[in-house]
């Protein structure tokens, strides 16, 4: 079994973006959902990327902006990859692919090039399962449970919130304690 790669999310900090890039993630998510704590703006996005050495892919997530505004913000901050944390339509797929960005699409829309399956929405739809799509497993990820839910067999691991000492604010010692972990799982150490 291949190992899954790692998406840390809800960067906010480029001290810490360039901490988690220097230790292997495969992914820096940003947030741009209006209330949420973990978020950015464009242009917070864009000086954070700029301290970034690019190994890592930056991937922005939205939650109701059309695809119009995702573009805009997405050319500004230089980022790779779309992740729509809302039920996707076919539309939002075929609009965000065609202005050739890469597409996550939360479990129960349309599929996009991978599928989110986050815990924290707990509905049936978000229930972990194959297809012909990647999938990325996100929602409660710790160093505590990281084994079992590289034991699903998902392509990305997304963790967030157990990487925090308070809400938005993360913390290069539990991402420590969390790769570790999360490396022992997936065989890697």
């Amino acid at each position: 079994m291949t190992p899954p790669c790692l998406k840390v999310c809800g960067i906010n900090d480029a001290a810490f973006a360039v901490a988690a890039e220097e230790r292997g993630a495969d992914y820096l998510g940003f947030i741009f959902a209006e209330g949420s704590p973990r978020r950015v703006t464009p242009a917070q996005a864009e000086a954070i990327a700029a301290c970034l050495k690019g190994t890592s892919r930056r991937v922005g997530v939205f939650v109701r902006e059309t695809p119009d505004e995702i573009v805009g913000i997405m050319r500004q901050a230089r980022l790779d990859v779309v992740q729509l944390h809302r039920r996707a339509s076919a539309d939002d797929v075929t609009a965000l692919r065609a202005a050739g960005y890469e597409v996550w699409t939360l479990a129960g829309g349309a599929p996009g090039d991978a599928v989110l399956f986050d815990s924290s929405h707990g509905d049936g739809e978000t229930a972990f399962r194959r297809g012909p799509w990647q999938t990325v497993l996100a929602g409660g990820i710790s160093a505590e449970n990281v084994a079992g839910a590289v034991a699903l067999g998902p392509d990305v691991i997304d963790v967030s919130g157990s990487l925090e000492t308070a809400t938005g604010r993360k913390d290069v010692a539990l991402m420590d304690g969390f790769l570790l972990a999360f490396r022992r799982a997936a065989g890697v150490v």
